[in-house]
């Protein structure tokens, strides 16, 4: 069903469209000037307007250029008598219109067709956009690689919970994983023919954040130029998913539960709401917990979204796996680098194997890339990861800058503050060493969000 809106100056015909097309379950709008349309257009946002061509002052044509200029996704059908067929063939011919029809004793079931075969094209658009925006949507519990306890139990519980409409909540540390669980999620749902649409909230200050996900009208603020649909609408019969949710702020936590409670969105600058079909999957690496006993995250939201917590196991819970993820990413990133490299040895499998990746799964795979741009021969040799030593480094950097062994103060004291920023200095610059200046990732390999590290860069002037 879509949302409609019906412009014709003669009065019986908006009644007569606004009772049919009720009674199939779109949500109508109607008004009966081009002037009156075209504010509608900037105010709210529709999948499919319907307009006369012959009125007073502003006439259907116009309202089809404003249309197309505010709100460039909404189709357009205009309706026309014997007089104006030829302007309307025009309008279509060009581009602007989606159909055209006739006035006749049979314009309500010409007007329903016309609106169903519009919002299929509506739909198929935003799907193509969702695709476009997230090519690997369709990912499978295939793509989650492993055959120990601990994954095989997330693997029953994907497949337990996904036929469900539940809101998810999906936690684990830095790495583990957790999107590829939303994905499996989505894919093995009733879902799974419609959007995963992925947002990261972390990434985006909070008003950003809100039109993002919310959508905005023209005019909500400077350089809101035409009607943007959000990232719910997009999603519409899919699923959305809500990565880093600890990062929200307050007062976007309130709009969320709002959402979630009401199943509808207003986007910014706004004056209607927008009913949304959709699942919501969150994410977090922090403990929701604890930052609802601080009052950093509000308690009632936490309840709507931890309907069905998911855990991630960290990879040190499932070490068996880390030869078939060697291996796997080793296929991955071989080929793309041009490389015929067939294994990895087995003494760097053993010392895979034996140690405990901080970093999860996401570390493993930035080593064994790095590994196989260095290699020069047909077996992969990999060393241990570097940051345990990184950080001994700078451990000892510290002590020696300030003759301080870690972990102890002497007895006339020391500044702690410059202690404390020496060593976060330093991890900063490792991190970006690592991960060849991709703040990014080097944020996730200090196990932070993007939005704390950038804060430390500048607060080091790196």
């Amino acid at each position: 069903m879509g949302r409609i809106l019906v412009t014709d100056d003669e009065r019986s015909i908006c009644e007569l469209l606004d009772i049919a097309l009720r009674r199939d379950g779109h949500k109508v709008e109607t008004v009966t000037s081009g002037e009156a349309a075209k504010r509608k257009i900037e105010s709210a946002l529709f999948d499919v307007i319907v307009t006369d061509i012959k009125m007073p002052g502003v006439d259907g044509v116009e309202v089809l250029r404003h249309a197309h200029q505010v709100s460039p996704e909404t189709a357009v059908i205009l309706m026309t008598a014997v007089d104006d067929y030829e302007a309307a063939v025009q309008a279509v011919k060009a581009g602007g219109a989606a159909d055209y029809i006739r006035k006749s004793p049979g314009l309500v079931d010409d007007i329903k067709l016309g609106i169903a075969r519009a919002l299929e094209r509506v739909s198929l658009s935003r799907q193509n956009f969702a695709l476009r925006r997230d090519a690997a949507a369709r990912n499978s519990l295939d793509n989650i690689i492993g055959i120990s306890p601990a994954l095989e139990k997330l693997k029953q519980t994907i497949r337990t919970v996904a036929s469900t409409n539940s809101t998810i909540l999906v936690y684990g540390e830095s790495g583990t994983g957790k999107e590829l669980v939303a994905r499996a999620v989505h894919t093995c749902s009733p879902r799974a023919s419609e959007a995963f649409v992925s947002v990261n909230c972390g990434a985006f200050p909070e008003t950003l954040l809100e039109s993002e996900l919310f959508g905005y009208v023209k005019g909500a603020f400077t350089g809101a130029n035409q009607n943007k649909r959000g990232l719910f609408e997009v999603a519409d019969r899919g699923t959305i998913f809500l990565d880093e949710i600890g990062e929200m702020t307050m007062p976007m936590q309130v709009k969320l539960l709002r959402v979630l409670q009401e199943r509808t969105v207003r986007p910014v600058g706004g004056t209607s709401e927008i009913a949304v079909d959709v699942r919501v999957i969150a994410a977090t690496n922090r403990d929701l917990d604890k930052q609802v006993a601080e009052g950093t995250f509000r308690e009632d939201l936490y309840y709507r979204l931890s309907v069905i917590p998911i855990r991630v196991p960290a990879l040190r819970e499932r070490k068996g796996d880390i030869p078939l993820l060697a291996n796997h990413f080793l296929k991955k990133y071989a080929p793309a680098a041009g490389k015929s490299i067939h294994a990895v040895t087995a003494p760097s499998l053993e010392a895979l194997s034996g140690y405990d990746w901080p970093g999860n799964v996401r570390q493993l795979e930035n080593t064994i890339e790095r590994a196989v741009a260095l290699e020069l021969g047909s077996e992969l040799h990999l060393e241990l990861p570097a940051e345990r030593s990184k950080a001994r480094a700078v451990a000892a950097g510290a002590e020696t800058a300030f003759g301080v062994p870690a972990g102890s103060v002497l007895p006339e004291g020391v500044n702690m503050e410059h202690y404390v920023a020496q060593i976060e200095r330093s991890l900063l610059q490792s991190a970006l060493g690592q991960t060849h200046g991709v703040q990014i990732k080097a944020a996730e390999v200090l196990g932070i969000s993007y939005r704390s590290f950038r804060h430390l860069m500048k607060k080091y002037e790196l």
